[in-house]
């Protein structure tokens, strides 16, 4: 375990988790309120603080290894007969593949990476883990009465993970899948389908209806109740939450007497996310009181929205967007809201350029100038030559998919050569085997890097030049 911090977003949430400040966007409230109960463990030992909230990660981790075990068993239980569970045999292969797979992914490159340090991707595994375990749970007693609370207990996690980072809302399609396959009379590629449009839908809801249009939808009203009604600041938040309070209560009342099962267990489990999501008013709290660390000074709803929508960041193009070599050719603007004395102020801000060109999927899009001398390098364009829609995904299929992700995979579950960061060089950042044949073949027969650094410090420049060109 790291006996300190790390060096890199480690020590901002160390610093915001000991006096409760307000992170860098878009937030992990739930994660710095849990990380503040570990640094109390220091007892007021300032050197300690670091190492009990690395503790807290460790946790999370080991947790999250042990849900991991239990989601594998269950798989592989579903693999034999129930006739066959008491068998000896059968059991140590249950127990086995739960052993194996569970381990495997504790030793992982990236799991452990994370699972050592105060940061909130342990605690975000942790939630993953969580939430299929629990859809299995379901799996397992979909055909007895209650057993659809495990879909509100999920909901429950997904709200609260929320409040740590928003990787977990990635299991949401993958959960519409095990609820079709369990609920399907006869499974078809068209349910299959369907079921996983259904479950990236409900991501989208979650993503960017729960956590930011409900948010933007009460800066609206109370932007009416402030400037032309002359009201408080939060007036019109407090008109929005009630609104969507009895909605609820009217919802889950409608659907109980008209006996509609499905929209009362919706109804149940959006507001369940609702509650885990509320972790999110320690970030409206802590933001008013100022303190030291207060990204955004999320003090009122629009400073808040734009902390949800982390509008301080670049946007990435996704689907739609420029070339490198693309010209700005206009800029289109919105309006942007801050708190004044008494009213809310409007302020024009950029929301993003137009270009000259434009491409489907863009890879190769970034305008910082060492980018674009690496895009040209990697695809041989010569300086002045314009970059084509099969040079875009020549650089996503090679460099992104065959280079990065294949690197990055093979750290995991192959091996590494270094922590050093590597930028095509044989000496730094490669995935390894550990087959010596196969890893020279690959990049080239290893130097012994210790005995050339003496000898670089032995001899002068002309006759180490020699001994290293021959």
């Amino acid at each position: 375990m790291e006996k300190t911090v790390s060096w890199w977003d480690c020590g901002e949430f160390i610093a915001c988790a000991y006096k409760l400040e307000v992170a860098h966007q878009p937030g992990a409230p739930l994660f710095l309120l849990i990380q503040n109960i570990f640094s109390n463990l220091a007892f007021g030992n300032a050197g300690k603080i670091a190492y009990w909230m690395n503790i807290g990660s460790a946790i999370c981790s080991g947790l999250t290894v042990t849900f991991l075990f239990w989601t594998i068993t269950a798989i592989a239980k579903k693999i034999l007969r129930e006739d066959k569970y008491a068998l000896l045999s059968n059991c140590l292969q249950i127990f086995g593949a739960g052993i194996v797979g569970a381990m495997a992914f504790s030793f992982s490159d990236s799991f452990w990476y994370s699972a050592v340090e105060s940061e909130v991707y342990a605690m975000s595994s942790l939630c993953t883990a969580v939430v299929f375990w629990g859809i299995l749970k379901w799996e397992a007693r979909a055909v007895e009465e209650g057993s659809d609370r495990w879909l509100v207990f999920i909901g429950f996690v997904m709200g609260l993970s929320i409040g740590v980072h928003l990787l977990n809302l990635l299991a949401i399609p993958a959960i519409a899948m095990v609820v079709y396959f369990r609920k399907a009379t006869q499974v078809s590629a068209k349910g299959t389908l369907k079921a996983f449009v259904v479950g990236v839908l409900i991501l989208g809801t979650v993503l960017w209806g729960i956590i930011q249009w409900l948010v933007g939808l009460a800066a609206k009203v109370d932007l009416v109740f402030v400037n032309s009604l002359g009201m408080g600041f939060g007036s019109g938040i407090f008109f929005s939450c009630a609104l969507l309070l009895g909605s609820i209560v009217y919802g889950l009342y409608y659907s109980h007497t008209k006996h509609k099962y499905t929209l009362n267990t919706a109804l149940l489990v959006f507001c369940f996310v609702l509650f885990g999501y509320s972790s999110y008013t320690m970030v409206m709290i802590r933001g008013k009181a100022n303190p030291s660390l207060n990204n955004n000074a999320p003090d009122n709803v629009f400073s808040f929205l734009g902390y949800l929508s982390r509008e301080q960041y670049i946007r990435e193009p996704l689907l739609k967007g420029p070339y490198y070599d693309s010209q700005v050719v206009g800029v289109k603007s919105k309006t942007g809201y801050r708190k004044d004395q008494s009213a809310y102020v409007p302020f024009t801000q950029v929301d993003k350029y137009q270009f000259d060109k434009e491409t489907f999927f863009p890879r190769i899009y970034s305008q910082d100038g060492s980018h674009q001398a690496y895009y040209r390098s990697y695809l041989n364009l010569k300086e002045g030559q314009q970059p084509t829609f099969s040079d875009n995904f020549k650089f996503f299929f090679n460099f992104q998919l065959g280079d990065m992700y294949t690197r990055y995979f093979l750290w995991n579950f192959v091996g590494r050569q270094n922590d050093k960061q590597g930028y095509g060089t044989y000496n730094d950042g490669n995935w390894l085997s550990g087959i010596k044949t196969l890893d020279n073949w690959r990049l080239g027969a290893k130097i012994n890097f210790p005995q050339l650094k003496s000898m670089i410090q032995a001899e002068t420049p002309i006759s180490f030049c020699r001994c290293f060109w021959g």
